[in-house]
């Protein structure tokens, strides 16, 4: 998740409630995303590319998708100088 060359912020915050988030999702979403990650089988580039897309697939592309979206909205936001105060950790 972090490229140690740059520093690169990490993707997790905590949330009000003291849980370990993912930018963009709620606890309870990040814990289904993990345990979908958890179970999924990871290919190699370009493998499987022309297989069909699973209900788990989808759901964790879904899941995935709304914090990729957060993720660089903040990104930019902090290139910009809008940087927003959030107690980032892994």
């Amino acid at each position: 998740m972090t490229d140690p060359t740059n520093n690169s912020p990490r993707r997790y915050v905590v949330d009000g409630n003291g849980r370990r988030v993912l930018f963009g999702l709620t606890a309870e979403e990040t814990s289904e995303f993990e345990r979908l990650e958890a179970s999924l089988a990871l290919y190699g580039e370009g493998a499987g590319a022309d297989l069909p897309v699973s209900g788990p697939e989808r759901r964790w592309l879904e899941l995935y998708g709304k914090h990729d979206v957060a993720w660089l909205r903040w990104v930019a936001d902090r290139r910009a100088g809008r940087e927003m105060n959030l107690p980032v950790f892994n």
